[in-house]
């Protein structure tokens, strides 16, 4: 006889027996009066189950950029929080994502970024599959050498799809299938931009190959990542060489209902221009607008920086309840800008100059991740006057728990 022991701490506890809902209704209430997200949304692994289903599953999240996988066959593998996935442009240059797993036996079909010349072969018995998931091979499957069986049905063994939807080159997934179109989700914003960047302009950008990337490790809680970037708060202490070029005062809030996203915006933005260089503009931008640049947090894990000359896009990996990894891509209006040899020590000073900035911010982030262990810690108050879009996201967090 065989007895197996099932350790109860495995099983996905209930939320409120994790989080006092109570606690969460208080984030929900007016910014005068409301507290933040209570301490166990940083520190609480068992929490991280739920933020796993209800925030990375549920809702549209960023898994990478398109400009990382450019030629028919590129591929690479990701973890969202556990979930085995592979990103990999087709034929027709199209973006999919599969889940990482051979219909098989379950063996994971890629561990690093590689390019596949036909097919996604498995390194367990070379099952393999098309770039739109078919199963296409299975070799040996009716005996030596023969590779067909009447018994087996290969049209039920493709790969499983994820939904996916590119947007400004961001790779958003729905795990669960079950979040609103991403048209829907994304209009808003869209509707804001569209006097900056319309949909011409979209297609204008072109990621940088010198400068366009850098990542950071940081250890903390992927959300403060995300209540730091929305406001400017904290520009004379953390950025104060910053905050001389554009001051706190520049700067006003973004709200973007119906609470999808939140930020803060300058009016003081200036380009960068060394002599006679300089980046190309978008087009379309309004000419009583070339100061403006918005910094938007779009729910859960994507910030994006727009500027007239250059776009960014500053997207996080959780790995875990306190390490957090930030990735960032930078993008300019053409090839010219983006990849031209005549402003590439241009890129180079702009890349080195948000490197710096978000840098400056670890020890923000970090010092809120250490702040959390105290046990008296209530999930802090707002300013009614300048924490008004970090409270948002609290909101939405909170919002999607008790969804």
């Amino acid at each position: 006889m065989i007895i197996f022991f099932v350790d109860q701490n495995l099983k996905n506890l209930p939320i409120s027996e994790i989080l006092d809902i109570e606690k969460l209704n208080n984030v929900d209430k007016s910014i005068e009066v409301a507290n933040g997200l209570p301490n166990e949304c940083y520190t609480n692994a068992n929490y991280l189950d739920h933020e796993r289903e209800k925030i990375f599953f549920n809702k549209w999240t960023v898994v990478g950029v398109g400009s990382s996988i450019p030629n028919v066959g590129d591929a690479k593998p990701y973890n969202l929080l556990g979930i085995p996935l592979i990103l990999i442009r087709d034929k027709d240059m199209k973006i999919r994502v599969f889940h990482n797993v051979c219909s098989h036996r379950g063996f994971k079909l890629l561990d690093k970024a590689c390019n596949f010349k036909n097919v996604i072969r498995c390194p367990y018995h070379s099952w393999s599959y098309d770039f739109k998931g078919n199963l296409v091979a299975t070799p040996h499957i009716g005996g030596l050498n023969n590779h067909q069986s009447e018994k087996f049905d290969k049209t039920k063994s493709n790969l499983k799809e994820v939904r996916t939807k590119i947007w400004m080159d961001i790779i958003f997934v729905n795990i669960n299938s079950n979040e609103i179109s991403f048209n829907d989700y994304i209009k808003p914003l869209e509707e804001r931009w569209s006097n900056l960047i319309n949909k011409e302009d979209q297609k204008l950008i072109v990621h940088s190959n010198d400068y366009g990337y850098f990542s950071l490790e940081v250890k903390c809680n992927w959300k403060f990542a995300i209540e730091n970037y929305c406001e400017s708060y904290h520009l004379p202490t953390i950025h104060p060489e910053l905050n001389k070029v554009s001051n706190i005062n520049d700067h006003y809030h973004i709200q973007g209902l119906p609470n999808r996203f939140a930020g803060q915006g300058s009016k003081n933005y200036e380009q960068l221009i060394r002599g006679n260089k300089k980046f190309n503009s978008f087009s379309n931008w309004k000419k009583n607008k070339l100061k403006n640049s918005e910094y938007i947090a779009l729910f859960p894990n994507v910030m994006i920086g727009l500027h007239v000359d250059h776009f960014y896009v500053f997207w996080l990996e959780p790995l875990s309840m306190n390490k957090t990894k930030e990735h960032m891509q930078m993008y300019y209006v053409g090839n010219e800008s983006a990849n031209g040899e005549y402003l590439k020590e241009l890129r180079k000073e702009n890349s080195r100059f948000w490197k710096d900035v978000m840098i400056e911010d670890i020890s923000a982030i970090e010092g809120m991740q250490d702040g959390r262990s105290s046990p008296v810690y209530n999930g802090g108050n707002f300013s009614p006057v300048m924490d008004q879009p970090t409270h948002q996201f609290h909101k939405w967090v909170a919002n999607s728990l008790m969804e």
